[in-house]
């Protein structure tokens, strides 16, 4: 079986990834499975930047196609931020979840509402040579300055979808899979996945 490295070391992240990936005959590999302890410093100044860059490095370290997301939260009222900054936006060293989540309600306050904005994600795929295959996904929606459900991660709780009136909080694990931005670009990804390793299989055989 092909092996897919997901460079992230975001558990959150890993686990929406393993999930949206399921369906595939390939066997997903996080940096864990593989003892690969980096750290990789997200100096890139735009999503697909970083996307390539934690993709690239992975995959020169594992040897193995690897798949990285770079994702951030942008709100209308603050000219984009958190943007590319989404997860270390606090300035508290070793924020939480809800650190973040409450510097940024805090920033806000001092604007009207509704508090536009919108979740972007960017999936890049690196093999062990080769240019990078990149997918985008948007989820638009709004801020709201409350916790709203148990499920998600980062953000989730205060994004209200524009659809539906729901935080990505609010939604079951697989309406959020339909629904979120890194499901619109991992769903994008699934079909250049099954005709480059189906390519790739029969190669070797």
């Amino acid at each position: 079986m092909i092996k897919l490295l997901l460079a992230t070391n975001n558990q959150g992240k890993l686990a929406e990834l393993r999930t949206l990936l399921s369906g595939l005959k390939l066997e997903l590999l996080s940096p864990t499975d593989l003892g690969l302890e980096l750290q990789v410093k997200e100096r890139g100044l735009n999503y697909l930047e970083n996307a390539v860059l934690k993709a690239a490095i992975f995959a020169d370290a594992s040897r193995l196609w690897t798949l990285a997301d770079d994702s951030g939260l942008e709100v209308e009222a603050l000219d984009g931020a958190p943007g590319i900054y989404s997860a270390r936006y606090a300035p508290q060293p070793n924020a939480s979840d809800k650190d973040r989540r409450e510097y940024l309600v805090q920033n806000l306050k001092v604007f009207p509402r509704p508090w536009k904005a919108a979740f972007h994600s960017v999936i890049a795929l690196v093999g062990p040579e080769g240019s990078p295959i990149v997918t985008r996904g948007e989820c638009l929606g709004d801020i709201i300055p409350e916790d709203r459900g148990h499920g998600g991660f980062g953000y989730d709780k205060i994004f209200r979808l524009a659809e539906n009136g729901l935080t990505m909080a609010e939604l079951t694990p697989e309406k959020k899979n339909l629904l979120s931005h890194r499901a619109q670009a991992v769903n994008k990804l699934i079909p250049i996945l099954e005709t480059l390793f189906a390519e790739i299989a029969a190669s070797v055989e």
